[in-house]
């Protein structure tokens, strides 16, 4: 895990109660976890916290440019850079870094 970086990340966290006439719990793009291990993030380490009923970020929330920033940045990549899409379109990365993760 030295030079490799494992992300998991769901698209949608779950809400934490049950929907009503239905069997299951709907979608809750308020909070979502994610998942970081090795390429220099820090060993056991949590960042963030949701509310007392775990559907809103209550602590340190994580837009998902910054997210991607991060991600960038373990990588090697500058996230203030341009890159190129398939179809040569320029995409900004943005965001800002989670500086607090990384060891």
């Amino acid at each position: 895990l030295g030079d490799t970086l494992v992300v998991f990340c769901t698209e949608f966290g779950r809400m934490p109660t049950f929907q009503k006439g239905a069997s299951g719990r709907d979608h809750n793009p308020g909070g979502f976890t994610t998942w970081l291990a090795g390429a220099g993030v820090k060993k056991g380490f949590i960042y963030g916290k949701s509310d007392d009923k775990g559907q809103f970020p209550d602590e340190h929330p994580v837009k998902p440019e910054d997210l991607a920033a991060t991600i960038y940045h373990l990588l090697g990549i500058d996230p203030n850079s341009e890159i190129r899409d398939r179809n040569n379109r320029p995409l900004f990365i943005g965001g800002k870094p989670v500086l607090e993760v990384m060891a």
